[in-house]
């Protein structure tokens, strides 16, 4: 019973100073929106807490947050080999080069209409195969070391980033363009002027999909074979030998990682598209 009472308390807390803080006079300011969430976040873990030992339920099935924690603080270097494995060798190259190559295939196709009419809907087929149909073949291509697992990762980030490129090359309107030809601009000067800097926000929007991708994709193809580390291999054999803990341990630093990964990509396009309304407030 206390459990559950301390559960509704935890709710009614929890609401009730996100509520002041939501609606006071200092909403808007970087601290209370950094706060809100914060409390949030506390509260759904108390709750979760209580609810598990309230109701008894076993570890194989939810175990408590202080149980994942515990199993966390102890497993911190066998967590960092993985993290390595997976985040920074399997996502973060597989990002880094999908993404590039993306960008330049847009500056080829903006300059020619043939490969955008061709190369673009085979792109959007291809970007709708599952991967779990395609991460197979390229394990079984690449090897099962995290080469095939940044394979796995340009596949999935090349086309999105693609895509959004090619529209943000083609956001500008046509008066802007002849107000560049009337200056005798180049394509080159063209693009490097006006037409990149006005596609940074689509270009960013596809860094950001990118970037929420790229751990998933890495993750998955670890499910198809690799050596013995990595987040998916960590997962999968812990979920054969019941360790839920151990899984949910996992699940929380792929969590941080790709919320970080993440923001530093949001703070690099608020850093260099500071002009664009969105960016204004």
């Amino acid at each position: 019973m206390i459990w559950f009472l301390i559960a509704l308390v935890t709710w009614g807390l929890g609401y009730g100073i996100n509520h002041v803080l939501a609606n006071g006079p200092n909403r808007q300011t970087r601290a209370v929106k950094l706060i809100v969430p914060v409390i949030f976040g506390v509260t759904l873990l108390i709750i979760w807490e209580a609810l598990v030992r309230g109701f008894e339920i076993p570890m194989v099935i939810l175990p408590p947050p202080t149980a994942i924690a515990a199993k966390f603080a102890a497993s911190l270097s066998i967590l960092w080999v993985d993290f390595v494995q997976t985040f920074i060798k399997g996502a973060l190259t597989g990002y880094v080069m999908g993404c590039g190559s993306a960008f330049v295939v847009a500056i080829l196709i903006d300059r020619s209409p043939f490969l955008q009419r061709g190369l673009l809907p085979v792109g959007n087929f291809i970007a709708a195969l599952p991967i779990v149909g395609t991460a197979p073949i390229l394990v079984m291509w690449f090897g099962f070391d995290w080469q095939s697992k940044a394979a796995v990762v340009v596949a999935m980030v090349f086309f999105p980033m693609l895509v959004n490129t090619v529209q943000g090359l083609a956001s500008t309107d046509r008066m802007q363009r002849d107000l560049m030809a009337t200056y005798s601009a180049s394509y080159w000067q063209s693009l490097v002027k006006l037409r990149l800097p006005a596609a940074m926000p689509a270009v960013f929007n596809g860094l950001k999909v990118a970037a929420t991708l790229a751990l998933i994709g890495a993750i998955v193809a670890e499910f198809f074979g690799s050596p013995i580390k990595g987040m998916g291999f960590r997962i999968s054999t812990e979920v054969g030998k019941l360790g839920l803990d151990m899984v949910w341990a996992e699940i929380t630093v792929a969590a941080i990682a790709g919320s970080a990964f993440y923001g530093v990509v949001a703070l690099i396009e608020k850093w260099l598209t500071f002009w664009h309304p969105s960016q204004r407030g």
